[in-house]
């Protein structure tokens, strides 16, 4: 009898240090888990630049997007909301890593297409990653009529711009991103002018509850256009979520809304009053 409970005891032990053993190895051999962060972002723009965010697969959006003049030409142009630049767009979420855009502005007759890929994302858990990166490109068309003497190719009008978005929710309540710009221009309008313009853009996001949030982006040019004293793009907005939109509210220095033209054809000057009232409004299908 002793003896059976003695080969009872020791082959209970061997049975558990071989689970202690075979836990450890699918322990380690096991993925471990991860979370994506998400929400970095409420919306595709920060203010007039875009954020990492992008539409989920077949996800259709539609945007308006509206500058008014500057506040401060007065009364007569009713604080600029006499004058006004006018741009929409369709976006459309090819993957939920790949996004699709094109637009059409007022401003110079202007249409664009981009594209926007999640290259890396951040990530918490066992898998962490400390930011998220994508990858931006876009091509702009101007068609508005050349002044006679001055006519140009259909190369001559485009316009193409690359950006890689890198960027960090560090709470619930902030996010911030970086933005490297590359802008270049087929034709220039004076021989002085940059073909190529190197831009580093910053931009923030503050949540203040569920459904608002504060935003700013400024974008700091390396190299500028001399023919119109080109200054460098400041913009203030407000994110208001409505149900199946995100309605921002913007203050900004650029009358623009393309990446080509807000980054390095904003002339005015946002401390003098050379603001421009506006707004976007999207919709998603």
């Amino acid at each position: 009898m002793r003896n059976y409970i003695l080969t009872v005891v020791v082959l209970l032990c061997s049975f558990q240090i071989s689970a202690q053993d075979l836990l450890a190895i699918l322990d380690k051999e096991t993925p471990k888990s991860e979370n994506i962060v998400t929400a970095t972002f409420k919306g595709t723009r920060i203010v007039n630049g875009h954020s990492i965010k992008n539409r989920k697969s077949k996800e259709l959006e539609f945007i308006i997007a509206h500058r008014f003049g500057r506040v401060n030409t007065g009364f007569y142009e009713l604080f600029g909301l006499d004058r006004a630049n006018i741009r929409f767009a369709f976006e459309y979420g090819i993957t939920d890593d790949l996004t699709a855009g094109l637009g059409r502005s007022s401003f110079e007759k202007t249409y664009d297409g981009y594209l926007k890929y999640a290259l890396i994302k951040q990530k918490k858990g066992g898998h962490n990653f400390p930011f998220a990166v994508s990858l931006f490109g876009s091509v702009a068309a101007k068609s508005q009529k050349a002044v006679v003497g001055s006519e140009r190719t259909f190369a001559e009008s485009l316009y193409y711009v690359g950006q890689v978005l890198i960027a960090k929710k560090v709470n619930a309540s902030f996010s911030f991103q970086i933005t490297p710009t590359y802008v270049h221009r087929n034709l220039t309008a004076i021989p002085a002018d940059p073909h190529d313009i190197f831009a580093l853009g910053f931009g923030t996001r503050l949540k203040l509850n569920k459904r608002v949030s504060l935003n700013a982006e400024y974008y700091q040019q390396f190299d500028k256009l001399v023919s119109i004293a080109a200054r460098n793009s400041l913009a203030f907005g407000v994110d208001i979520e409505t149900g199946g939109h995100v309605f921002q509210i913007i203050l900004s220095n650029a009358i623009t809304m393309i990446e080509k033209s807000f980054i390095t054809e904003s002339t005015g000057n946002f401390f003098n009053g050379d603001i421009h009232l506006g707004f976007n409004l999207s919709r998603t299908f």
